[in-house]
């Protein structure tokens, strides 16, 4: 009796308590991470929990993000059905209404203003299926030139700058396999320990083998402390730093010679113009010591090989693009590329910020890293959409400059798919007054974000866990997304959502897909001679393979691991170097009497861009629930700032209200503020909308302003 109870009681465990695993790979930053989401269901609740899966890049490894991410698409506000604002309120409809009500809007507005008045802004974090999706919405069921996204905000000045250097622009000239083994490592502007936690263990190591680690930031971090010597400039003066750097490495002759002679163009300028720069300017504009110039330059021009390695720090200036380049121009000085345990690493900020910039979401770029403004390139893409090249958009504008477009009234109607612009864009004031201007606004998104609140209408879109496809990582390793979780209520695919809409504006012909695998095996077509070159992957082949670094050109192509081997990718096979100035042809901010301190801007671990899904996470909120200033001790006694203070920070943009923080590793001149937060918290609202002028990033990492107590203390 009592094992005939026993098997009974087994068998009803067995119902009511399963175990489901899911296997995708993280959403947040540009290692993607591989992972299995676990349910688990008892009597009366289900339980989550996330565990890494070995793969080429992270091996397993997870960080804090990575381990909660699962928190955000199980969040009870998560949009499940399209909402369509009546009398400021936002109620539920159907999709046949929701499709509906774009024809007719679509329809009105571009009949009365042409179709350029529609613009299309994309995200960096979506599949390569549906950047290169969006990219085809735009040109060809809308027609309008003006499509960007937010990658522009991110990496566009690495890839202008490597594409101006090399020919073309992949992340990293090298797998990261390579790191380990690297004799020295310039870490500029990159705090990788708190932005992509899990590729720090190849850093670690190369340090375990002796590899001289040089940080270049202006605040110390859980970076620079693994740093041999950090260099702690002023911000925005990077560009003059690397040719503090270059002037010693010309001035001591540890220049490659052969290798500039046979591989090189534009040397010749490059050391005659920085033969011509004095030192105690440089160091007077950066701050940095002459003689920690001089260390860097010696260990870099001395080890036999190494590896330059840039991010937001760099990047996001007025001066970004030829920040790089200069950078870039130390790396060819010395012959230091296209050879074993030597070469260049973009450090990607967003999950796809390498591949959603290759095939289209770009105003000038066609699928395949292609221009839109060569005929040749036209002609081809035209051929596989299967339209006339003359009915194919010319090239619009950068994404800050189309919101400048929507300020002036050229551009009335917005399609936004995963981004957030009224928080992550500079003078974020001007860009939601701008917004609040247009006549229609779709918004296609997990959650209610800043920029979905001014919303005509929003598409409920799915997460990670649901939507499969493709995704290219920090070394240009493209990875299949398996996504198998269920979708709730009537939560679409970004893909679906743009074929939907496609059919009801008469282009189903164009968008007759069923699944993201075959929108995948057009992008290979689409890419199939082009610089990222995708042709010779497969899905088959992902899942076998864990990842191929394009470019793959056949089923047979094994991928390519280093780049520039024998030739770069000019027509002449040679790289190009430029001399750079020490001053920006766009002015930055300069610290004045009114606006006395340097402001630049960053990450921390537990968020992640403008903190749409990372603030849904209740673990990742509760490490870092307000936004801070990072303020060093004597300034803030200077200012009669305590600790933990909340601090009114003001520039010629605008003001916000963060609680104050002390750090002795920040320099006294500047103070720092994550930008995960929005409104009164929006570090954002301080930053100037000046753009470079080769790629358009904003200005990020440089403003000046002034700091003071929020409440202002009784004298008695």
């Amino acid at each position: 009796m009592t094992e005939m109870l026993l098997k009974y009681f087994r068998e009803q465990q067995k119902q009511v308590e399963t175990e489901r695993i899911y296997n995708t790979q993280c959403p947040y930053c540009s290692m993607q991470c591989k992972m299995q989401l676990v349910e688990q269901t008892h009597v009366k609740r289900k339980t989550y929990k996330t565990i890494g899966t070995d793969n080429p890049t992270s091996q397993g490894r997870l960080c804090i993000k990575g381990m909660n991410a699962h928190q955000h698409p199980l969040h009870k506000d998560r949009i499940q059905y399209p909402l369509l604002k009546v009398n400021g309120e936002f109620v539920k409809i159907s999709w046949k209404e929701a499709l509906h009500y774009i024809k007719e809007n679509v329809t009105e507005i571009q009949e009365k203003n042409g179709a350029d008045a529609l613009g299309v802004y994309g995200s960096a974090s979506i599949t390569n299926e549906e950047a290169y999706l969006l990219g085809k919405f735009a040109r060809v069921a809308l027609k309008t030139k003006y499509i960007d996204y937010n990658g522009r905000l991110c990496m566009s000045a690495a890839a202008s700058a490597a594409s101006k250097t090399f020919g073309m622009d992949r992340g990293f000239t090298n797998s990261l396999q390579e790191i380990p083994f690297t004799e020295c490592i310039m870490l500029a502007g990159t705090n990788i320990a708190e932005c992509q936690p899990t590729i720090m263990p190849y850093f670690e190591k190369a340090k375990e083998n002796g590899a001289f680690i040089i940080a270049i930031d202006p605040r110390e971090t859980a970076t620079t402390k693994i740093a041999d010597l950090h260099l702690k400039l002023k911000p925005g003066s990077d560009a003059a730093l690397a040719n503090g750097i270059l002037k010693v490495l010309i001035e001591e002759n540890y220049l490659d010679e052969r290798f500039l002679q046979e591989r090189v163009n534009g040397f010749e300028e490059v050391i005659q113009y920085v033969a011509s720069l004095e030192f105690n300017i440089i160091e007077e504009i950066t701050g940095v010591p002459l003689e920690e110039m001089y260390q860097a330059a010696r260990m870099f021009g001395q080890r036999k090989t190494g590896m330059i390695f840039t991010a937001r720090g760099v990047e996001q200036q007025t001066d970004g693009s030829a920040a790089v380049q200069n950078f870039l121009n130390i790396l060819l000085s010395v012959g230091k590329i296209g050879k074993p345990r030597c070469g260049y690493g973009a450090i990607t900020g967003q999950g796809n910020g390498q591949g959603a910039r290759e095939h289209g979401q770009k105003a000038d770029q066609l699928p395949g890293y292609r221009s839109i403004e060569n005929h040749e390139h036209r002609m081809y893409i035209a051929d596989v959409w299967n339209i006339e090249e003359k009915d194919l958009p010319r090239k619009g504008v950068s994404a800050y400059e189309m919101i400048e477009k929507i300020h002036d009234g050229e551009i009335k109607g917005l399609f936004l798919m995963c981004s957030n612009p009224a928080v992550s864009n500079p003078n974020a004031n001007f860009v939601k007054k701008a917004f609040e201007k247009l006549e229609f606004l779709v918004v296609a998104d997990m959650f209610e974000s800043e920029t979905a609140k001014l919303a005509n209408l929003i598409l409920p879109a799915s997460s990670y866990l649901e939507d499969e496809g493709t995704m290219t990582n920090i070394e240009g390793r493209v990875t299949l997304r398996e996504a198998s979780f269920p979708c709730h209520g009537e939560i679409k695919h970004d893909w679906e959502i743009l074929c939907e809409i496609a059919k009801v504006l008469g282009k189903e012909e164009h968008f007759s897909f069923s699944s993201a695998e075959e929108i995948f095996n057009e992008l290979r077509i689409a890419s199939k001679g082009g610089i990222a070159d995708y042709s010779g992957i497969t899905y088959e082949r992902l899942r076998e393979e864990k990842g191929i670094l394009w470019p793959c050109r056949s089923l047979t192509d094994k991928g390519t691991e280093r780049l520039f081997e024998t030739r770069f990718a000019h027509s002449d096979g040679k790289a190009m170097m430029v001399p750079v100035s020490n001053q920006a042809i766009v002015p930055k901010a300069k610290i004045t009497e009114k606006y006395p301190l340097y402001l630049t801007t960053g990450r921390v671990m537990s968020h992640y861009l403008t903190g749409v899904q990372t603030r849904k996470s209740a673990s990742l909120s509760a490490r870092n629930f307000e936004s801070f200033m990072e303020i060093h001790p004597s300034t803030a006694k200077k200012y009669e700032i305590s600790n933990q203070e909340l601090v009114q920070i003001e520039s010629s943009y605008g003001r916000i209200v963060v609680r104050s923080k002390f750090s002795e590793g920040i320099r006294p001149d500047t103070v720092f503020v994550p930008f995960h937060w929005a409104d009164s918290q929006n570090v954002n609202n301080l930053v100037s909308e000046k753009l470079d002028p080769a790629c358009k990033m904003p200005g990020f990492k440089v403003s000046a302003v002034n700091i003071s107590p929020s409440v202002k203390r009784s004298s008695y």
